[in-house]
């Protein structure tokens, strides 16, 4: 196993494979590459953060000495009967809707596992997936990239899932893919491969006048998230929509995605980490009803998209207050540029009164300042719970 970071930033990785290094299984190359690690083995398993792989000098000559690349999505999916798999990416929702059609055909009694960009991976529970069971895999970009024709090593077949999902397509992950357009094709990739009698879900096929699910959670866009969903375990089970929408009455969402974590003294406070995108904050902040009782912490890593989306947002709000490395330029929109997490929710707590809500709702990813958006959602959580550890009402 080799990575450029160091064996002490990947200390809780290399503690899970202690066993295995004890036993000489694993020898593990931090902090740099040696091309020969690429070009002398019988196969590379890449991991789909590696940006541009295509440009890669050391992925690129693994593939000049002949060596196949693949990736865990693709060892997971070339084990799959893809007959049995519903496929869920888009720039927003996938997440939601990917863990409400496994709700669904959970509590109808369908046997089904949830894998992929979400709930890790499914490649050591193999030996539990029986033959009629569904799998709903969460697809990023990345990982649709790995999974076209003969990307992977030649011969490589393309892969979509049975019954295919794209939620919606906003610009995203350009630091990853380098142009809109080859991430957009990345993502159309989960219709690429599909054959005659599958199931193709767009937006275009949601009925927006559909009667409203019952859902705890709040937003619209848990509304489309719902339908899509619905559509999905239709398609796979038969259940009617009125049966399948009831099924989610008791669906309670997904931690730091739109999360009411604390009440207290009547402020209200949201965790929505997972947003990485502008249009997935502009979601949430629509969700929570009037943005002029709204306060929003943004701001993180930067992808290299637009977040203008953001700064229009922010005349309407009660208070911005902006973290990481796009704080400067959000906060010269008229927010607060707080640089740390910990600063913005003292910031805006101070500003606080009875009936406001504080949404963390970044926008961006958290790779400047978190390892990835559950830690980042988790020290929001702990900050909050010291600012009312008092008389805080936790949520359940």
């Amino acid at each position: 196993m080799t990575d450029l970071l160091s064996a002490k930033k990947l200390a809780a990785s290399v503690d899970q494979l202690a066993d295995l290094m004890d036993r000489g299984v694993v020898v593990l190359r931090l902090g740099e590459h040696d091309e020969r690690d690429f070009t002398t083995r019988d196969l590379v398993v890449a991991n789909p953060a590696v940006p541009k792989p295509w440009e890669n000098p050391f992925l690129r000559a693994a593939t000049g000495a002949g060596v196949p690349i693949t990736t865990e999505i693709r060892l997971l999916t070339d084990r799959l009967n893809r007959d049995r798999v519903i496929g869920v990416t888009g720039t927003a929702g996938k997440s939601t809707t990917a863990e409400m059609i496994h709700h669904i055909l959970t509590r109808v009694g369908v046997p089904a596992h949830l894998g992929g960009n979400i709930g890790g991976s499914l490649l050591d529970r193999l030996d539990t997936i029986e033959a009629n069971d569904w799998i709903v895999l969460e697809l990023s970009s990345a990982m649709l990239y790995w999974l076209a024709d003969a990307v992977a090593y030649r011969g490589a077949a393309g892969f979509s899932p049975r019954i295919a999902i794209l939620t919606n397509l906003q610009p995203n992950h350009l630091d990853w893919h380098g142009t809109l357009e080859h991430y957009q094709q990345c993502k159309q990739n989960i219709f690429g491969y599909q054959r005659p009698g599958d199931r193709s879900i767009k937006i275009d096929d949601i009925d927006p006048s559909a009667a409203h699910v019952p859902l705890r959670i709040p937003g619209r866009h848990n509304q489309i998230n719902a339908q899509f969903a619905l559509v999905a375990a239709s398609t796979a089970t038969g259940l009617g929509p009125t049966e399948a929408a009831n099924l989610l009455s008791d669906f309670a969402g997904l931690p730091h995605r739109l999360q009411l974590i604390a009440e207290h003294d009547g402020l209200r406070f949201y965790d929505d980490s997972k947003s990485t995108t502008p249009q997935a904050t502009c979601l949430a902040v629509a969700a929570l009803g009037d943005p002029a009782r709204v306060h929003l912490i943004a701001g993180g890593y930067d992808k290299g998209i637009d977040l203008s989306p953001i700064v229009t947002l922010a005349s309407q709000l009660a208070g911005l207050y902006t973290i990481g490395d796009t704080g400067p330029g959000l906060a010269q929109s008229g927010g607060a540029y707080c640089s740390t997490l910990q600063r913005a929710v003292e910031t805006a707590v101070a500003q606080m009164r009875a009936g406001d809500v504080l949404l963390l709702s970044p926008g961006c990813a958290s790779w400047d300042q978190f390892d990835n958006y559950e830690q980042r959602g988790e020290a929001f959580c702990r900050l909050v719970g010291a600012q009312v550890a008092s008389t805080a009402r936790p949520v359940s």
